[in-house]
């Protein structure tokens, strides 16, 4: 088990094993920011991870493990989720005494004494999260937040103030460490309690979607005495488990807010008048509404939020604009899970429903690059004019997964004129072959296209 002893402050030392991660760095930002002395090692470091470590200087000189750099001064060793158990900096931390904490147990540790509020779900956490910390920012409340997504107008994703009494966190369901092969969002132990929905994902940890659902359910008896439960009544799964008469916890339940579109702009119904949205898609008028709910129990009112509301743009990968003219426009996102893809895909058609909608989704995670679970995505892309799968062969050789077929992949979707694709610059060809004069372009993975530049297909697309 990870150390639980109570950080001692006084030494402000800190070192993180595999410092390269999103949240770890994220992490080791803030604590600099802070004022620790902030150390760190990993094996692999990409973008953007690696420039914002080496512009405070926080880059690692070397790649690799050295258990020289863990000494008996410091304070706490993070471990982030990919260092293993015979890790020797881990080993070294051991055996000097040093508290050792995943990321989740020691944000929970340096927030235990505050409100925290846990966003949860298959899809929307991100969302639900960046629009709660949007709303509490524009209200001039002091808070802290650790959030999965860059937020226009922060510089960095983890916040952990001296001041502040509530923290806002992402509560990601996959596992937190090799020490705490739990998922994170049992570790920060709600005040407040949100989720979104429950769709099956990590496969490769989860091996059956009961397994999966249970997490869930674990995540609410979490929620400290006398906590809230928000949920979305419209997702069966997440009703089923919220009402379930053993939760103990006081409920709150939400659906989709009155609205209606008007040239493309989603306008919200409110008692104190129409209220337009830069966002649009039910997945995200229930992610509003869920929030809604969150910044009224921590005092914020209704006018206040809808005021704030106007000016989000969304989470980054979110439904995000990058590019588009009178007649044409692209969006990117992060959807990659079936029923995140199909909640996409509509999400587009409502708000467009005259344009030709053209969907392109990357095959990347290890669940979507799994046989055993590519069935799962028959009629996702089935409200698309025009449907494209991109799968790099690479990605699945790193996940040490046999080759699927094209023809495998295709039937998978159950969709006959799905285009099946693993050369980044067929997926140029595939988009630009698109007569239709209005139109809309959907890019949809949690990787990159096998290197695509985004910006430069939009380009092509809009041309």
């Amino acid at each position: 088990m990870c150390a639980r002893a109570q950080i001692h402050m006084s030494g402000k030392q800190v070192h993180f094993i595999a410092i390269g991660g999103s949240a770890m760095h994220n992490l080791a930002i803030a604590l600099h920011q802070q004022g620790f002395e902030v150390t760190g090692s990993d094996d692999e470091i990409f973008e953007p991870s690696r420039s914002r470590l080496e512009r405070l200087g926080l880059l690692p000189d070397r790649l690799g493990w050295d258990p020289l750099r863990v000494h008996p001064g410091m304070s706490a060793v993070i471990l982030g989720m990919h260092a293993r158990l015979d890790n020797p900096e881990l080993k070294r931390a051991q055996e000097l005494g040093i508290p050792v904490y995943s990321y989740p147990s020691y944000f929970h540790e340096r927030t235990k004494d505050k409100t925290r509020v846990v966003i949860g779900g298959s899809h929307g956490k991100t969302t639900i999260t960046s629009m709660i910390v949007h709303v509490l920012r524009h209200a001039g409340v002091d808070f802290d937040y650790l959030v999965g997504a860059q937020l226009d107008g922060f510089d960095c994703m983890v916040k952990l103030g001296a001041n502040s009494r509530v923290a806002i966190i992402e509560g990601d369901e996959y596992l937190a460490s090799a020490l705490e092969p739990v998922p994170k969002f049992h570790l920060y132990r709600p005040d407040i309690a949100l989720i979104s929905g429950i769709a099956w994902d990590h496969i490769n940890v989860f091996k059956t979607f009961d397994a999966y659902v249970d997490q869930f359910r674990r995540f609410i008896t979490a929620i400290e005495p006398g906590g809230m439960l928000v949920y979305c009544r419209e997702d069966e799964e997440v009703r089923r488990i919220a009402e379930d008469e053993a939760v103990s916890a006081q409920r709150i339940a939400y659906g989709t807010p009155e609205h209606r579109i008007v040239d493309g702009t989603t306008i919200l119904g409110t008692p104190h008048g129409d209220v337009p949205l830069l966002v649009f898609g039910q997945h995200n008028l229930q992610n509003l509404e869920g929030a809604r709910h969150v910044c009224h129990l921590l005092g914020i009112g209704d006018e206040e939020f809808h005021a704030a509301m106007r000016t989000f743009r969304g989470a980054a990968k979110r439904l995000e604009r990058i590019g588009g003219d009178a007649k044409r426009a692209v969006f990117k996102d992060f959807a990659h899970s079936p029923s995140k893809l199909k909640a996409t895909i509509q999400a587009v058609r409502e708000q467009f429903p005259g344009r030709h909608l053209v969907a392109c989704m990357e095959l990347h995670t290890y669940s979507s690059l799994s046989e055993d679970f590519l069935d799962q995505y028959a009629g996702a892309m089935d409200a698309a004019d025009r449907a494209i799968v991109f799968y790099d062969p690479h990605a699945v050789q790193l996940k040490r997964l046999p080759p699927i077929p094209p023809e495998r992949i295709q039937r998978a979707f159950a969709r006959a004129d799905v285009k099946v694709l693993n050369d980044p610059i067929a997926v140029i060809g595939a988009v630009r072959d698109d007569p239709k004069e209005e139109a809309v372009l959907l890019m949809m993975s949690s990787g990159n296209f096998g290197g695509l530049d985004l910006q430069a297909l939009s380009e092509a697309f809009i041309a």
